[in-house]
């Protein structure tokens, strides 16, 4: 029989193993780590007659004793898609798929949601799944948030799962660009800014992977305020894309499909649908995020009333700037999602000013932090910076003239504690975290960084 190879025993790596062996085919699971969470989950893919090879890294070496029977390998998003390794199994003739491709394969027939952007595809794709599913919609989500795809696939083959009506996707830059066949039946793009260079290598290569999807896609959602998507609007539009902006309704050679207008009323060439204060959170960006939304339920055939509903009662997610309270009448935000300047900017602007920035971290690769230091010079009266690039984005801003205190500390611990001591001074009405960096330095993603935030003011409160 011929053998799979699967390289990771992550989320993805997990379901695209049960898949096809659920399939009948024969599947080996290659994991570099041995820690306890892996060792107890080989366990028990073993007693699922999936075998697991422990401390095995993505060499050659590794495929050797298999390469006679080697048909396919199955690669996770956090392998780069022209890994040497690869490369050379490609010209073994060995098929390299992604887990991604594997769930498109088994999904394709119903009709898929692919979002995608630099940021805010996490907030659209919750907020779409809350919208369709509170009207009645079966619309589960998978892909770079919450399930892998091919987990949705596998509930589907052991009917755990009913038809949906509609499967809504985020999708990655590295998930796209490991799957060039996914084809949605409606593709949003969100924005695009510049993060992950080191991957790519180029805006212009991150760029076309973006744009790749939604050119594939039947019916195409666009954010007409962003710069880059709006200027490939020739390329973009084929006759069934909506514009959105949240700038009024555009020009006659450039016109806009779905807006809000001077009143605050989301508004199309039909006429007002609602007030855009249906969805609470605040900054232009979240504005965005809602016209994207209803612009994709409106082709699923949600009424504007229902859709109105939805986003009334839609939570918010965490670590997205998040509402924490107000402590030493100071309101409290964690967005520690904010990886980039790009995203980080947008917080600056959407909060009640001034605020007390925190930021810091590892930052990225060819970031543009221009629109950040306007922001800061704009709306923040003091920055407190910590982690591996707290000096280096201490000389970003003292390079801009900014005129309110700066402090540089280790951890975030101390960052807290030097925010409220100078919010108390500065009279500030936020304490804002949007660190502008990724959490690597010290934390294992940003959700455990959010997290340690959002207890480091639970503490204070209770000064």
């Amino acid at each position: 029989m011929k053998t799979t190879v699967v390289v990771g025993l992550g989320c993805s790596g997990i379901s695209a193993a049960r898949l096809l062996n659920k399939q009948g085919q024969k599947v080996i699971v290659f994991e570099q780590s041995q820690s306890p969470t892996v060792t107890e989950m080989a366990k028990v893919l073993t007693k699922e007659e999936i075998q697991v090879e422990l401390n095995t890294p993505l060499e050659i070496k590794s495929f050797k004793p298999f390469l006679d029977d080697l048909e396919k390998v199955v690669i996770s998003p956090g392998i780069a898609w022209n890994h040497p390794i690869l490369e050379e199994l490609r010209q073994k003739r060995i098929q390299i798929t992604s887990e991604i491709s594997l769930a498109w394969d088994k999904l394709k027939h119903f009709p898929w949601i692919g979002i995608t952007g630099t940021n805010g595809k996490t907030t659209v794709t919750s907020l779409l799944h809350h919208v369709l599913e509170s009207n009645g919609q079966l619309a589960p989500m998978a892909g770079n948030v919450g399930n892998a795809a091919t987990q949705l696939a596998l509930q589907l083959e052991t009917k755990a799962l009913q038809h949906p009506d509609w499967l809504v996707i985020e999708l990655s830059s590295y998930q796209i660009e490991a799957s060039p066949e996914i084809s949605p039946l409606i593709g949003i793009w969100t924005n695009l800014t510049t993060d992950h260079l080191e991957r790519h290598g180029s805006l212009d290569a991150y760029t076309k992977i973006k744009q790749g999807l939604i050119e594939r896609s039947e019916i195409r959602i666009l954010n007409a305020d962003d710069p880059v998507i709006s200027q490939q609007r020739k390329l973009l539009d084929n006759g069934s894309s909506t514009w959105i902006s949240t700038k009024g309704r555009g020009t006659q050679k450039n016109p806009i499909d779905l807006w809000i207008n001077q009143k605050g009323i989301v508004e199309n060439t039909n006429g007002e649908l609602f007030e855009c204060s249906a969805f609470s959170p605040p900054g232009q960006h979240n504005r965005q995020n809602l016209l994207l939304v209803t612009a994709a339920a409106l082709k699923a055939g949600i009424s504007a009333k229902g859709i109105e509903d939805s986003l009334r009662t839609f939570k918010g997610l965490p670590h997205r700037l998040e509402p924490i309270g107000k402590v030493k009448n100071m309101f409290i935000f964690n967005d520690s999602k904010a990886t980039n300047f790009h995203s980080a900017s947008k917080a600056i602007e959407a909060v009640s000013p001034p605020s007390i920035v925190i930021a810091g971290g590892r930052m990225k690769l060819g970031d543009s932090y221009q629109d950040w230091l306007k922001q800061i010079n704009e709306n923040s009266c003091g920055a407190v910076l910590f982690g591996e690039g707290a000096m280096s984005l201490k000389k970003i801003i003292e390079g801009s003239g900014f005129k309110g205190p700066l402090h540089c500390c280790g951890g975030l611990k101390e960052a807290v504690q030097l925010a409220f001591a100078e919010g108390m001074v500065e009279k500030a009405q936020t304490i804002l975290f949007s660190p502008a960096c990724s959490s690597f330095d010290q934390y294992s993603d940003f959700e455990a960084r959010g997290e340690h935030f959002r207890a480091l003011i639970q503490d204070m409160a209770k000064q």
